[in-house]
């Protein structure tokens, strides 16, 4: 059945006081120039500066926008999730409110759902404000996953998408894992998908909250998401530090029977630490993926919707 809304636009925001106001006007110009119907869902994830009180008088006032807003900060990926469940469009577009995803793309995006794709996944060529360290990393990554996945991610793929009704609703019901990779789940689900380019533009306004060790998390979940090739390093380290074992053996054994003394310490040392260090290595990712698992059996809500503000 088809939906009052044609277009429904998912913008995840965290402290994002400074420039929030300026992305409204950004997104309102683009969407009204759309011969469609839309609506603009703001997800507040539980900012603690103005970004709420801003927004409140604007969803008030305009009938196309809607905030939710969080109990707490739970994060991006939640943000989009609860974005895609309350939205009521019959394609669904996720970005970020920093303009760095251009809102000029969205027609394109829709053009391309217009013509069949169930998916359509913007693929960025370049980033303003990219350091050459980011470039390396974020490739690396990307060969890295899918060399050890089944799942083949589309390089350079970001967390600005449109997806139709149908997968919406696939990942309504079927996707509600509380560790996941969105932009890679919107992959993994299968139906008709393209990509379009888009250059990243530097950010309007305020500073990044990805942090090293946030995107050091983000992108372990992402691993251990679409697969189990970590937990078999324990595997692979035993057949490695066995065939050591096997040759040091070989090695004493020979030189005993040569009567020739084996100065054994310095390799003795070295061997073990190299093992023990293996050792906790594996361990520590078991520990990760058993935590994982936890947070799964756990069963605790994805996010927790503080309340909905719109216009009566």
């Amino acid at each position: 059945m088809k939906s009052s809304v044609d277009i429904s636009v998912v913008v995840s925001v965290f402290n994002e006081a400074e420039g929030i106001a300026n992305s409204y006007a950004e997104f309102t110009r683009v969407l009204s120039a759309m011969d469609c119907t839309y609506e603009l869902i703001f997800v507040n994830d539980g900012s603690t500066d103005a970004t709420l009180s801003i927004l409140k008088p604007i969803a008030e006032s305009d009938a196309n926008v809607r905030v939710i807003n969080f109990s707490k900060n739970f994060g991006h990926e939640s943000a989009m999730i609860a974005g895609i469940d309350y939205a009521k469009g019959d394609a669904i577009i996720c970005m970020d409110s920093d303009l760095q995803h251009p809102p000029v793309k969205i027609p394109e995006m829709v053009a391309q759902w217009k013509d069949g794709f169930d998916v359509v996944n913007m693929v960025r060529v370049e980033r303003k404000d990219a350091t050459l360290w980011n470039k390396i990393t974020s490739r690396c990554f990307y060969k890295f996953i899918n060399r050890i996945s089944d799942a083949k991610l589309t390089e350079n793929a970001s967390d600005f998408f449109l997806i139709s009704r149908n997968v919406a609703d696939v990942l309504k019901t079927d996707f509600r894992e509380r560790t996941r990779f969105l932009r890679g789940l919107i992959q993994l689900v299968g139906y008709s998908r393209t990509t379009l380019e888009y250059v990243a533009q530097e950010r309007q306004a305020g500073q990044s909250h990805y942090s090293f060790f946030k995107l050091l998390k983000l992108s372990f979940s992402a691993i251990s998401s679409f697969s189990k090739m970590p937990l078999q390093l324990g595997l692979f380290a035993g057949i490695i530090f066995g065939c050591i074992s096997l040759l040091l053996i070989i090695y004493s054994i020979v030189m005993w029977f040569l009567e020739r003394p084996v100065s054994g310490y310095t390799t003795l040392v070295v061997f073990m630490s190299a093992f023990a260090s293996i050792q906790m290595f594996v361990i520590g990712i078991m520990g990760q993926y058993l935590g994982f698992i936890f947070d799964e059996i756990k069963g605790r809500p994805i996010y927790i919707v503080k309340d909905v503000i719109e216009k009566k």
